[in-house]
């Protein structure tokens, strides 16, 4: 056990180094039935690193009723960053001895269903960052949803954490923001379909050259406590 807390505190410093703001581990035996990778990778790796990196407040206070060129820039300009640190960060597990493989901060390998290799969010509720919000994003307790992630597997021995309870309590931000109406009370019951057709409107009309909006995000900001507090995760 003092191995397996070990790893992580190797892991979490080496992540505060590259320059992210979050850090989470995850068992993620149990949602491996969900990647799409390979068999001989999606049942090789029993741990995600959650990794997150914030937003700047100065460009999500731009967006208004639509995504923005700035926003647009500093949307690929973070995805940039992700990737390169979740590199980063899988060589260094290399180095020691272990298996890593990092996954793409964006990157689409199902288009009908808008998905990527693993869900980030999926990983970094797991890892205990945050819960499943309103809107269908991750939402960590101090930043909300303005923050983008990126994952690490591995097979590195290390200490997890335990998922929040989900926290929106009373605050309905994102649902009176959303410009599809997509957002519900309950998060399972968010419209995916309105959300991808008002991306598709933003990208149609020019606005931005990639399915974003920014508008839930920006309303997002995590004012309510979660039921449950953890100590793995370094905000």
């Amino acid at each position: 056990m003092a191995d397996l807390k070990q790893n992580s505190g190797r892991i979490q410093e080496k992540a505060l180094d590259i320059g992210f703001s979050l850090c989470g581990i995850a068992d993620i035996r149990e949602a491996r039935a969900d990647f799409r990778l390979g068999d001989n990778l999606r049942d090789s790796f029993p741990f995600g690193i959650s990794l997150g990196r914030r937003l700047l407040d100065a460009v999500l206070e731009d967006i208004r009723d639509a995504p923005t060129p700035l926003y647009f820039h500093h949307y690929r300009q973070l995805n940039a960053f992700l990737d390169r640190g979740a590199l980063l960060l899988a060589s260094f597990i290399q180095d020691l001895g272990h298996r890593a493989l990092p996954i793409a901060a964006s990157q689409i390998v199902d288009w009908e269903r808008q998905r990527g290799q693993v869900s980030h969010k999926a990983i970094g509720r797991l890892a205990g960052l945050g819960w499943i919000g309103r809107n269908n994003l991750l939402v960590h307790p101090d930043y909300g949803s303005r923050f983008r992630l990126v994952t690490v597997l591995t097979d590195m021995p290390l200490e997890v954490a335990a998922p929040l309870s989900f926290g929106c309590g009373s605050c309905r931000a994102c649902i009176v923001s959303c410009p599809a109406r997509s957002i519900m009370e309950k998060p399972e019951d968010f419209n995916h379909i309105s959300c991808y057709e008002k991306l598709k409107e933003f990208r149609n009309s020019g606005l931005v050259g990639q399915f974003i909006c920014g508008i839930c995000v920006k309303s997002c900001r995590g004012s309510r406590v979660p039921a449950r507090s953890n100590e793995a995760s370094r905000p």
